[in-house]
């Protein structure tokens, strides 16, 4: 429209001729003279079909990744971004929008509904202030299985730093253990911690913003002395950073699947894309990487003095057999506190029983079921080999032997 308006003013205003003015804005004739007859902005034609000259190679392998996504639950399948890096790697040389345009047309011409997104009002955060906490659930690998894991995540909001590990379940004790986690990773503890209304952290919702928080996640909040916050039921904005990296992680981290021996494998490789991922541009100042924003903010994060013993504590009763049922899997317990209660102490990767201020027995905790985790000692006083013994020898040879 500059052109346009330079070219009608110069002609019906100063009188220069067409001849002149093709020779001024170096365009021809005709094209003057369409400009003269222009008074209201030109509207050009929108092509239906877009051109792809160097995707054109690469259609057939993308329209097959699609279709071969679309069979897969939501959460494994590839966003236009990811499905762009694997055409990097097959040789595509092209750029991201065209692979961005037949990913839309894709799914438009096979769901039937249009994509509509949500909108939402950033909010900002001073260095060290805040730390949003959310759960997601990941299929990965693990010991060749395919499996769901529970998947703990951590943002903080002013460097977007991020930090997640692997659980097999989201008990509170896996909860108080991330925690700990997360706060060694950061090197700090941020001022406020903002939740879910998750049943791990709080016991009641009242009007409003009052909530009545779990004890022993208080006693958590109280040793790191950071506030918990809790968002308002089915108001996910109010801690849309983290809902957004659910989406990111499971894009980045989690398609392809990931292959590990264990859950200590799994939670290495997670720990050090976090610190890889860092290195990407943040969000908003994308002239700095988000690890240049964590180094300045860490400084004003609170100090770590001791990490807290993130355990979950119950009575139980020992069996006449020396053992106590968690979590449908048996474990021993010294003969001399048969048909007696103990406390036992739960944390995500051990079980401790407790008695007098003394620990009684200690075992490594597991996961399966009708599992039977066993210190031969524990029966020595008993003399006898218990019948769960007979199916294993190495137990069974093992209290002969006593």
């Amino acid at each position: 429209m500059e052109v346009i308006t330079e070219i009608r003013r110069l002609h019906f205003v100063e009188n220069v001729t067409v001849s002149a003015l093709a020779k001024i804005f170096k365009l021809s004739r005709p094209t003057i003279r369409k400009h003269l007859k222009t008074v209201e902005a030109p509207v050009y034609p929108i092509r239906k079909d877009q051109p792809h000259p160097k995707l054109g190679d690469y259609l057939k392998l993308l329209d097959d990744w699609l279709a071969k996504d679309a069979c897969l639950p939501r959460k494994q399948r590839r966003t236009a971004q990811r499905l762009f890096e694997c055409l990097q790697i097959e040789g595509y040389i092209g750029g991201y929008t065209a692979v961005q345009r037949r990913v839309k047309d894709w799914k438009l011409n096979h769901s039937g509904k249009p994509i509509v997104k949500q909108a939402f009002v950033p909010l900002a955060f001073p260095p060290g202030e805040t730390c949003q906490f959310d759960w997601s659930h990941e299929t990965a690998v693990l010991g060749g299985v395919e499996q769901i894991v529970k998947m703990a995540h951590f943002r903080l909001t002013y460097s977007r730093q991020t930090f997640v590990i692997a659980y097999p379940r989201e008990t509170q004790e896996m909860v108080l253990d991330a925690h700990n986690q997360a706060f060694a990773f950061f090197g700090g503890v941020p001022k406020r911690m903002v939740y879910d209304n998750l049943k791990t952290v709080v016991d009641a919702i009242f009007v409003g913003k009052e909530r009545r928080f779990n004890r022993r996640f208080l006693t958590l909040a109280n040793h790191y002395l950071f506030e918990p916050i809790a968002c308002t039921p089915e108001a996910g904005w109010e801690k849309g950073q983290v809902e957004n990296q659910v989406g990111n992680i499971r894009e980045w981290l989690f398609t392809p699947l990931p292959h590990c021996a264990n859950f200590t494998e799994l939670n290495a490789l997670l720990a050090r894309r976090c610190h890889e991922l860092a290195a990407r541009p943040h969000p908003e100042q994308t002239s700095r990487t988000a690890a240049e924003y964590f180094a300045e903010e860490r400084p004003a994060l609170l100090p770590i003095k001791a990490p807290f013993e993130g355990y979950v504590e119950s009575m139980r009763r020992v069996s006449s057999q020396c053992l106590i049922c968690i979590d449908r899997n048996r474990y021993s317990v010294p003969a001399a506190w048969a048909d007696r209660v103990v406390s036992v102490r739960l944390t995500a990767h051990r079980i401790s029983m407790v008695a007098n201020g003394k620990v009684l027995a200690e075992h490594e905790r597991r996961f399966g079921r009708d599992q039977l985790i066993c210190d031969p000692w524990h029966l020595c006083p008993v003399g006898i080999i218990c019948r769960y013994w007979r199916k294993n020898p190495v137990h069974c040879a093992m209290a002969r032997r006593l």
